[in-house]
This record gives C-alpha cells, sequence and structure tokens, in this order.
C-alpha cells in the first residue's frame, strides 16, 4: 500500500501492510518498520539473472549505471537511516 504522492525510487522491493514513508529512496528494501539498504551487488545481479530470463544483455553500461544511481542517492538513504 502506498499513499498517494509517494515517490520510490530505482531498485526497490517495498512489502508488508503498513503504509511506509511517502519518500523512498533508491536501493531501498523492506518495509515501514524495517527498512534496510538493497545493497548494490546483490541489486545486481538480480539484474542479471532477470534480465537473462527475458533474453536481454545486461550491460557494462547497465552496471555503471545503477552504480552511478547507487551513489548518487546514498545521501537520500542515510537521511532516513539507512547505510551505505
Amino acid at each position: 500500500m502506498f499513499n498517494t504522492g509517494t515517490v520510490v525510487g530505482v531498485s526497490c522491493n517495498i512489502f508488508g501492510s503498513d503504509f511506509p514513508s511517502k519518500n523512498l529512496p533508491s536501493f531501498t528494501w523492506g518495509g515501514k518498520h524495517d527498512l534496510q539498504t538493497y545493497e548494490i551487488d546483490k541489486c545486481l545481479d538480480t539484474a542479471k539473472v532477470v534480465m537473462a530470463r527475458r533474453k536481454i544483455e545486461f550491460t557494462k553500461s547497465d552496471e555503471t549505471l545503477l552504480r552511478k544511481i547507487f551513489e548518487i542517492t546514498k545521501e537520500e538513504r542515510m537521511k532516513i537511516g539507512l547505510t551505505t
């Protein structure tokens, strides 16, 4: 469930029965009371598997883009108490 106007970043997995925060930075994983950082290496591994399943090549450019987004959104995650 999301409130109206909730902003969810790249590569998030949000679950649970409560309404989460209205701002979920990129690479956020969990529910309202147990958010954590979705580590970049796990994200990349998952992306490779999912794309291969769809017969789409996961390129170096894809990896570079995701790593850059992870890097530039670090401060947003730290603001809500997440590490790395």
